[in-house]
């Protein structure tokens, strides 16, 4: 896995051995940041379930101001800080390891994007977004970027209870869905 775009572009992330993360495939990385391209300039970026950090990363190199990187996995966190370092990027990110909900609770800034990637098969997204809903951490005019490999039935209704789904891509079997604060 690589940077796409920007200062750090080229540069070869470290990833997670074994099947307890699955980076966002390279296309499917290409064609977020090309949807949200218009959000990024001096962004404000939480990436939780954040693996390896590629998206806090990838947003700082494409113009973001700053970005938290959290994951509860302290074998996360380590490849997580080599790639930080390895980019150069010390000083833009910071990293949490602690699990979704007490990291949310820790947190009082509001971000311009939020990437929610958490596991496969559970109902994390749902219950980060209406946590981030509830503490208003979304800026009035943020994004939030949940990526899921659920069926639209089994998540839209209560999605749609905490934000307004603005957009939803296919790609494969992966799904971006794109909220922002309910209208």
């Amino acid at each position: 896995m690589r940077i796409i775009s920007g200062k750090a572009r080229g540069t070869k992330l470290e990833t997670l051995e074994g099947l307890d993360t699955r980076p966002t495939l390279d296309r499917v990385k290409e064609a977020l940041f090309s949807i949200i391209q218009g959000y990024m300039y001096e962004a404000d970026v939480l990436d939780l379930f954040s693996g390896s950090g590629a998206l806090a990363i990838e947003s700082i190199s494409r113009g973001a101001k700053k970005a938290i990187a959290c994951d509860k996995s302290k074998k996360a966190i380590e490849i997580i800080k080599q790639n930080v370092k390895k980019t150069h990027f010390e000083n833009d990110i910071k990293v949490i390891n602690a699990e979704y909900k007490k990291a949310l609770e820790g947190i009082n800034e509001k971000f311009d994007i939020i990437f929610l990637d958490p596991p496969y098969k559970t109902n994390y997204g749902v219950e980060a977004t209406k946590i981030i809903m509830e503490k208003d951490l979304l800026k009035e005019e943020g994004i939030i970027v949940f990526e899921t490999d659920l069926e639209e039935k089994e998540f839209m209704k209560d999605l749609e209870k905490y934000a307004s789904v603005k957009d939803l891509r296919k790609y494969g079997r992966v799904r971006l869905v794109f909220l922002s604060r309910k209208e």
